[in-house]
């Protein structure tokens, strides 16, 4: 596995750990009564989500190219 998508994995998988907990803060405080921060921080989880799904089908794609 490269190294340079180990790390890049890594980032993905961490903004989507951060997305998420920015996300439940913002649900926590209850001040957005119409729900479009909670929105917006589903939007960007999804997104990093799929980036970092990317990321894994690229590293196995690699991975099995080596046999």
């Amino acid at each position: 596995m490269s190294p340079f998508l180990s790390i890049l994995l890594l980032v993905a998988m961490a903004a989507v750990v951060y997305v998420l907990v920015r996300g439940v803060i913002a649900m926590a405080q209850g001040k957005d009564l119409s729900g479009e921060v909670q929105q917006g921080y589903m939007r960007k989880r999804v997104m990093y989500q799929a980036v970092a799904i990317v990321i894994v089908i690229l590293i196995l794609f690699l991975a099995g190219g080596r046999e």
